[in-house]
């Protein structure tokens, strides 16, 4: 089995519904995404993907749809004060909590048709959430 992961960073706010902690106020993350991407064989190429690719689909699609973005539940009540704010959202159906964030990037990922196997989302340099199917 061969593997190989993109790193990636980005900036997102976020706040936690339905949380007694300091999360469920709005608040920041510089984020690191590392996608892990598996084969049993390489292609021609003698690669299991173009480093490359993964930047150009996945690096894109985080830059367009969650940086610098407030990471909200769909139902927050702030969703209407940001948006007449001309703030930039992305909703989300479930709490924006680092597993989620994990799974929502896993899912693009492999809805394009890259054999992900796991996405892992650090929102800090100590804590870090991971999706595997």
């Amino acid at each position: 089995m061969f593997r190989v992961s993109r790193e990636i960073d980005f900036c997102y706010g976020h706040r936690l519904l339905n949380y007694d902690g300091k999360c469920r106020y709005l608040h920041g993350h510089n984020g690191h995404a590392v996608i892990a991407i598996e084969a049993d064989s390489l292609d021609e190429r003698g690669m299991v993907m173009d480093f490359t690719d993964i930047k150009r689909f996945v690096s894109t699609w985080i830059d367009e749809n969650l940086d610098h973005r407030m990471l909200l539940h769909k139902d927050d009540p702030y969703v209407p004060i940001l948006r007449d704010l001309g703030e930039p959202l992305f909703l989300m159906d479930e709490n924006p909590t680092a597993e989620n964030i994990a799974r929502l990037i896993y899912t693009y990922a492999s809805t394009r048709g890259f054999p992900v196997v796991e996405c892992q989302l650090w929102e800090t340099p100590h804590c870090y959430a991971t999706y595997r199917p």
